[in-house]
């Protein structure tokens, strides 16, 4: 399949479509070789999640319990290390998001710039807040028995601009709107199965600017969840699904993104699994991008097992494509984190 054939799957999403309407939803036509591969960039025990950028360039990033910064060049160094510094148990999934400074409708507060969330799972599920200079509190607990396995930053205003939770709760998934005050609006407790890199989609992102973007692994389809906890299937990712297999992150192209900046993806070490990973950060260049036709506000998906990887544009209809994959061992976890946000 060429590359300008590539975005040619395209299906006009009438106003209004919902889950009953799942079956119109685009999806890709998958090639046995995709035009791009991510590769192993930094070996990092554990890692799950990166977070950022910062207004330094810098990245936030989980691994084995702990966080570090990544540099622009490359560098690797312990964060948040200090007295009432952040640690949690190993095993678990603590994804995290670094929140922005805008005020939070309803309330007289902000989040601050440079404050990183972090889920806490376990038998007390909460969030964590780490402060830029490194201390971490617990910022809000949830509902005992909750299994928080989400977590994003609304910068677009739709939702407030506040926190966005996805947790298992009795059998669903609950998406939880969280405040600056540790306020807790619940948005929907009635979606559909998600977890991992959850994101924002951003103005120019068609009809579901400003909705909450979530992929669901088992199924293999991509969420939308309104404001008003209205679900959408925003499309069919058409690549391996199942446990541990299907799509599991996610991230928007930023503004401003081009040839010299990059995509990085988590690649968490897994024993005994079927796509074991590598315990390292991928890397994908923005020039590969650019030349698999990706552009700023694009949507990139990629699966758990070996990071398949679609690129979503939507408007007024929406289009995907099958761009690249990882090494077939690969363990794709968290969000997908772009330089050159604007």
């Amino acid at each position: 399949m060429s590359r300008l054939l590539g975005w040619a799957v395209s299906i006009s999403l009438a106003l209004g479509l919902g889950l009953a309407g799942c079956a119109a939803a685009p999806r890709p036509s998958p090639v046995p070789a995709p035009p791009e591969r991510w590769a192993k960039f930094r070996h990092l025990a554990g890692v799950v999640d990166l977070a950022g950028p910062r207004g330094d360039g810098s990245f936030t990033v989980a691994a084995a319990g702990r966080l570090f910064t990544l540099s622009r060049d490359g560098a690797l160094r312990p964060f948040a290390r200090g007295l009432d510094g952040y640690s949690t148990p190993v095993g678990p999934e603590p994804y995290i998001t670094l929140a922005g400074d805008e005020p939070v409708a309803g309330t007289r507060c902000s989040f601050g710039g440079g404050m990183i969330f972090a889920l806490q799972p376990g038998a007390h599920p909460g969030v964590i807040g780490i402060g830029a200079d490194g201390r971490a509190r617990r910022f809000v607990s949830l509902p005992a028995g909750a299994a928080p396995n989400g977590i994003t930053f609304d910068s677009t205003g739709r939702f407030g601009h506040r926190l966005l939770v996805t947790a298992r709760e009795h059998g669903a998934t609950a998406v939880l709107a969280i405040d600056c005050a540790g306020g807790i609006h619940t948005i929907t407790g009635h979606a559909p199965a998600m977890e991992g890199g959850i994101a924002v989609a951003p103005a120019s992102f068609g009809r579901y600017g400003g909705d909450l973007v979530a992929p669901n692994e088992t199924s293999g389809r991509v969420f939308a969840i309104a404001p008003d906890g209205a679900v959408a299937t925003l499309a069919v990712s058409g690549l391996p699904h199942g446990g541990d297999i299907g799509v599991e992150s996610a991230g928007f192209v930023p503004p401003g993104f081009g040839a010299g900046d990059a995509a990085y993806l988590a690649d968490r070490f897994s024993k005994g699994n079927r796509h074991p990973g590598t315990n390292s950060i991928l890397r994908l260049p923005g020039s590969e991008l650019m030349k698999a036709g990706v552009r700023p506000g694009d949507l990139l998906v990629a699966t758990e097992g070996g990071a398949r990887t679609i690129a979503v544009r939507c408007a007024s209809s929406c289009t995907v494509r099958y761009i690249a994959a990882g090494p077939a061992v690969s363990h794709g976890e968290g969000h997908i984190a772009f330089t050159g946000a604007g």
